[in-house]
């Protein structure tokens, strides 16, 4: 005697005691559920264009520091010459 019951939500059936299930179904559950997702942008991604962003700033404010220095130095000469 060999009983078959047929569950349709789970792919799982017990043949003469033993319970098998799909293996594809299995396994496709799996990779939907653990794998990996490759929509937007991951955290390492975004820590990359924060410290790009930052480089390209501190090297701006290095090679421009004169010149904002000297551009800040006369206009606080010519503020404090026209307020006496």
């Amino acid at each position: 005697m060999q009983l078959v019951r047929a569950c349709p939500a789970s792919t799982m059936t017990l043949e003469g005691g033993a319970l098998t299930m799909n293996l594809f179904v299995l396994h496709t559950w799996l990779q939907a559920k653990f794998g990996k997702d490759e929509e937007g942008a991951s955290m390492v991604e975004y820590i990359l264009l924060v410290a790009l962003i930052a480089l390209a700033v501190i090297a701006a404010v290095v090679f421009l520091k004169n010149q904002v220095n000297a551009k800040f130095n006369d206009a606080g000469s010519k503020l404090s010459s026209s307020g006496s």
